[in-house]
């Protein structure tokens, strides 16, 4: 599937199902949570945090939501999302082309990088 038939497909489903787009405003804040629900899994997996009994431990179905709700975002405010990326890539491409490269604590691996902080 492509961006664009993501974002179409998306506003088919709020057509047909969804009676119509939350406002602005509130999903934005459906955003924020949808990004805090990833934190959370992220924070168990990766980090120190063990998960609660019963608690989603799959970080792809709350990936897929935070995408659900950027592409209503994207819909309802005219981006489109396939342009959006392009211009990034063409942003990150001028302004990042050497600095990752040059940047020393990218080139350590992790150890060296946190004792390095203490």
């Amino acid at each position: 599937m492509t961006i664009r038939e993501a974002q179409d497909r998306v506003d088919q489903w709020i057509k047909t199902h969804g009676v119509r787009y939350f406002n602005e405003l509130t999903n934005m804040a459906v955003l924020t949570e949808e990004v805090g629900e990833l934190a959370r899994i992220m924070a168990r997996l990766y980090g120190e945090q063990s998960f609660k009994e019963g608690e989603n431990q799959d970080p792809a179905e709350e990936m897929a939501d935070v995408l659900w709700v950027l592409i209503c975002l994207a819909n309802q405010t005219g981006v489109d999302l396939t342009n959006a990326l392009h211009a990034s890539f063409e942003k990150k491409t001028r302004r990042d082309k050497e600095r990752h490269k040059n940047n020393v604590k990218l080139s350590q691996d992790k150890t060296e990088v946190s004792q390095n902080k203490l």
